[in-house]
């Protein structure tokens, strides 16, 4: 994708789009021909994870953690937080498991000396509990050509913003007009050398465990301090990355993020023909190899048109072409499960996956006759949303929770698969026993996170609780232990005036009561009575603030409502508002919100980003920080 550019030029793009079906015509060709390898079987693995500061939050230094690295095996993600780790493929045989599990720690491990040394941790969550939309400018894009050009891509065939709407526990509805949504999510993506000739059975399999695979490694119900979906990234990834108009829904046109739409039933070729059929190129490439030259010559073309194209359709599991050794695959890449919650757990999901592969693949000759996709499509959008909580269709068309469907027929039934491929029984103990426990617990990432939240004391912020799950889930990650062996996480003090005071973004009121100018003067003291508050910010019908209403004021309207005998019923929050109010962003420091309070005489700020109202601190915030700082200072004594 280095070679590529943004396809603005129309005839660019028609000439790339030759060049396209040129390379599935030579795709055909090699099919046809028996080109592709069949006897190895390989899997392989990327493992994309977050890079945060010692405030538990993005840290973008990625260029400068790449360049100190320098090893191949780590590269750049799309965020300046975000880093990838390539792993070496191994023959799907023997210990490859705990090999697999070997060799990610060993870069997780190094990775970790590098970051720091930048004052930073990487940490391996689906979506980082703590990010904030404002982390998510251009700002903090990795500067590099290919993103940039994916961004401009994006915002040209999509043509406005873009609005992400994602209904759980909380109800989130934010606009981003950039591709840098994408980089709230990370992954463990799986790879599979697949037989052409099994492609087509082992590609519709992956399509059907999909849901039970999702739902046992879901880690990511939180997003922008919201509580969604057990993995909210598959809607987050699908919301960032949609390129369709508003239109384009009536006419069923299709997401570049998708799960898919039908069974495949004759070659690798269905799924390359209908994404290109769908969808625009996004980029062209001006030097391109000829695949015919290329095995003209005795040569393995790259077919680096259709490999480019293919970067940028983001089935769930997607068809990959590789070269190894010379020789051409198929691979089938799992992009289903999340980063973390540790190691372990991520090596356990992909035993748990490669066995059901196998395992499926062996008791039944043909799925496709036996449940429709759309049954197997509901499953996945069910366990995305409700994770182990959810209950899906399987083949004997019952339908079952999914924690009694693994625990009593997958779990075993991946144990068949790896045994079938002469896996080490201490691997298949020691990976699908992981799967057992953390489903007969019933306690996964997703849950795990949504539990320590629901545990911590309402004596703490939204972000306190948030940060406080961060770190925990950081410790535990560097203990080894899996998820279903940690408890609840809790707020730690050590290090917490930077990671929970030191701008005002870490402690606000978030939840809001706010009035309108029109509104009548007797509902802002009601609403002062009823939620005992001393300061409402006042709100135009765009959510940019136009006034605050202060207990002070309002006793002082009042009582010159009162000496003057006026009529109280006709007054409106625009007669006693403070029109000219001091605010704050959200990366104000505490500091400087103090000296702003003391120096203006002032109860409450108003926290305003872009314009809009975000949130409020108010004296009794800094009280309580001043509590919580003397109570520390005197334990240490």
């Amino acid at each position: 994708m280095d070679k590529s550019s943004s396809a603005r030029d129309p005839e660019k793009l028609r000439t790339f789009t030759k060049l396209l079906i040129r390379d599935i015509k030579a795709m055909e060709h090699m099919l046809a021909n028996d080109m592709f390898e069949k006897d190895n079987i390989r899997i392989g693995a990327e493992q994309e994870l977050f890079i945060i500061d010692r405030a538990s939050r993005p840290h973008s230094v990625n260029t400068e953690m790449v360049r100190d690295l320098d090893d191949p095996h780590f590269t750049y993600e799309l965020a300046r937080f975000n880093l990838e780790i390539n792993l070496d493929p191994l023959t799907f045989s023997g210990k490859c498991l705990s090999g697999l599990e070997q060799q990610l720690q060993s870069y997780i491990n190094r990775a970790r000396e590098v970051a720091e040394k930048h004052e930073g941790d990487i940490i391996l969550m689906g979506s980082l509990v703590t990010i904030r939309k404002s982390d998510l400018g251009l700002e903090n894009i990795t500067p590099l050509p290919r993103y940039y050009a994916l961004n401009e891509a994006l915002i040209r065939v999509r043509g406005s913003e873009h609005e992400l709407q994602i209904k759980g526990a909380d109800e989130l509805h934010v606009k981003h007009d950039s591709v840098m949504m994408e980089s709230c999510n990370t992954s463990f993506q799986v790879h599979l050398q697949v037989s052409p000739d099994d492609f087509t059975r082992l590609y519709n399999i992956s399509q059907l465990v999909a849901a039970p695979v999702l739902a046992v490694a879901a880690n990511s119900p939180f997003l922008f301090g919201k509580q969604l979906l057990h993995e909210t990234r598959i809607a987050v990834f699908q919301q960032s990355i949609d390129n369709r108009k508003a239109e384009d829904f009536v006419n069923e046109r299709k997401s570049r993020v998708q799960f898919g739409s039908h069974w495949i039933e004759d070659s690798v070729l269905d799924i390359f023909q209908e994404d290109i059929t769908r969808f625009r190129a996004l980029f062209a490439v001006d030097e391109i190899e000829d695949p015919f030259d290329a095995l003209e010559k005795g040569k393995t073309p790259k077919l680096e048109a259709l490999q480019l194209f293919n970067s940028t359709i983001y089935r769930w599991n997607r068809p990959c072409y590789g070269i190894t050794d010379g020789k051409p695959h198929l691979r089938i890449e799992n992009r289903v499960m999340p980063s973390g919650p540790s190691v372990v757990d991520e090596v356990a999901n992909t035993a748990f996956w490669l066995g059901l592969m196998a395992g499926v693949s062996a008791r039944y000759h043909d799925i496709i006759r036996l449940i429709p996709f759309k049954e197997v499509e509901a499953n996945f959008l069910s366990t995305a949303r409700s994770g182990l909580l959810s209950q899906i269709k399987w083949l004997d068309g019952n339908s079952y929770p999914v924690q009694d469907l693994i625990l009593n027929e997958l779990v075993s039934l991946a144990r068949e698969g790896l045994h079938v491929h002469n896996l080490a029984n201490e691997d298949i103990d020691k990976y699908l026993g992981i799967i057992y426990d953390r489903t007969k617990k019933g306690q996964n990432g997703a849950i795990w996170q949504i539990d320590s939240f629901q545990h911590l004391d309402d004596i703490w912020s939204r972000n306190e609780k948030l940060t406080a799950i961060t770190d925990a889930t950081l410790k535990h990650q560097k203990s080894g232990k899996p998820v279903h062996l940690w408890p609840k996480a809790a707020v730690l003090r050590k290090n917490r005036w930077e990671k929970a005071f030191s701008t005002v973004g870490q402690f606000m009121t978030t939840d809001i009561f706010t009035l309108n100018a029109d509104d009548v003067i007797d509902l802002a003291a009601n609403v002062m009575e009823w939620q005992r508050i001393r300061h409402i910010p006042v709100e135009n019908d765009n959510h940019e603030l136009v006034g605050l209403v202060t207990y002070r004021t309002m006793i002082q309207n009042l009582n010159n409502i009162i000496a003057k005998n006026m009529d109280h019923t006709n007054v409106s929050v625009s007669d006693i508002m403070d029109r000219e109010v001091v605010t704050v962003s959200p990366e104000t420091s505490s500091i400087q919100a103090i000296e702003i309070l003391h120096n203006n005489d002032l109860s409450s700020l108003p926290v305003v980003e872009n314009g809009k109202l975000v949130g409020i601190v108010t004296e009794y915030d800094f009280t309580r920080i001043a509590y919580e700082f003397l109570k520390d200072k005197l334990k240490k004594r």
